[in-house]
């Protein structure tokens, strides 16, 4: 079957818009008041994948969740939000263990196709009295309400944050459907959040495995929020077949179509991320251009957008480009100071590495505005990167300074 094109239709969803999933969330005890725990099932065994936070100090649910995934199946995640249970030294191991053969044991199905996540405060023991109690009442209330499980996989999060999207193969239409949570402790090295998404379409694991990376790579390694990474940062894919469109077995186009639909659900849920930022006001889109390379697009592009002066200046809606210009160029990229460029939307700012002051006043609403393009151009190339960020400001300073509290 020959697909002219991927054709990607947004749609408005959660884990449970592809056919053959369900979803709970509920309260078990770990917080005070909101959802804590989260479990998402397939009705049949998947073909799964996962990327994982690259950090040394992981957390347990990480390390046991990529042991399981090297058979390149799954059918359900577990999830509980309060608790990162992260160095927690072998206690933490024994209740991933348990978490995962606790929720195994109520849907009755094998604990090595159960994956498990948790998220929040590090260094402490997971309560897991409240968590194996309240398993079989998660199992229980499985249903079609996917936001049941993006709110209990909160922690400072304003908001659930879901995507989904529908994708012709040209022989069928399969569907992605997703949650995600995350608002502090975001930087580009994989992952940078904790994601579960879901398809009903067929495909080889091999093939799964590689399209997720590819879709990260896009997406949630193109955010940056604070700098950080957590110990707990997971992305899961599972993929059931239950559309019923024949399988994807091998990369060609009716894989591109598929990858361009992972990549569109991912990327939505990143910019929610950023928008979702610890006291976000605004979110940043970072282009680069003429670079050497991608690779080193993507370098400066991150330097950028993690610089806390250049997102402190945002905040302040002020045009200062010089900070701009200071991280392109102590990011290790290739720039010809001389050819160097900077926009704020379409305004170019600086032309030729020097300022242009008659365009500062058409430049200067534009940062006001919730959303903001940057573009960078540094004039030895054709590499390119695009990513988001957002302002820094005293709200993030605020809820970071009381986490425990």
């Amino acid at each position: 079957m020959v697909v002219a094109r991927p054709h990607v239709t947004p749609i408005e969803g959660t884990v449970t818009t592809p056919k053959g999933f369900r979803t709970a969330g509920i309260h078990c005890g770990i917080k005070p008041e909101r959802p804590d725990l989260a479990l998402i099932l397939s009705e049949t065994p998947a073909a799964a994948a996962g990327t994982f936070t690259q950090i040394k100090t992981r957390s347990a649910p990480v390390i046991q969740s990529e042991e399981k995934l090297r058979t390149g199946r799954a059918q359900a995640v577990v999830i509980n939000s309060g608790n990162a249970n992260a160095c927690t030294g072998a206690q933490g191991a024994a209740d991933a263990t348990a978490m995962a053969a606790a929720a195994a044991t109520a849907l009755g199905i094998p604990a090595e196709t159960v994956l498990v996540a948790s998220t929040g405060v590090i260094g402490r023991p997971l309560p897991m009295d409240k968590i194996t109690a309240g398993i079989p009442r998660l199992v229980e209330a499985l249903g079609a309400d996917g936001l049941a499980a993006a709110r209990a996989i909160m922690t400072t999060d304003a908001w659930p944050k879901t995507a989904a999207a529908q994708i012709d193969l040209g022989d069928g239409v399969v569907t992605i459907g997703a949650i995600a949570k995350g608002c502090g402790m975001i930087h580009p090295d994989m992952a940078t959040m904790i994601a579960v998404i879901t398809s009903d379409a067929a495909i080889d694991p091999v093939v799964l495995r590689q399209a997720l990376r590819a879709a990260v790579d896009r997406s949630f390694n193109c955010i940056s929020v604070d700098g950080d990474t957590s110990t707990s940062d997971s992305v899961f894919l599972l993929a059931n077949g239950a559309a019923g469109v024949m399988p994807i077995a091998s990369t060609g186009e009716r894989y591109e179509a598929f990858l361009a639909g992972l990549t569109a659900v991912a990327c939505r849920l990143a910019r929610l991320i950023v928008r979702d930022g610890e006291g976000t006001i605004r979110v940043i889109e970072v282009a680069v251009r003429g670079a050497r390379s991608d690779a080193e697009a993507r370098q400066a592009g991150r330097i950028i957008m993690s610089s806390m002066l250049v997102k402190t200046a945002f905040h302040g809606a002020e045009l200062n480009w010089g900070r701009i210009a200071a991280a392109a160029g102590r990011s290790g990229a290739d720039l010809d100071p001389g050819r160097l460029a900077i926009a704020i939307g379409d305004v170019v700012v600086v032309r030729d590495g020097v300022g242009v002051p008659e365009a500062y006043p058409q430049a200067q609403p534009l940062l006001s505005q919730t959303e903001v393009g940057v573009t960078v151009d540094l004039g030895v190339g054709s590499g390119t990167f695009t990513g988001w960020t957002n302002d820094l400001g005293e709200t993030y300073v605020k809820i970071n300074s009381g986490y425990l509290s």
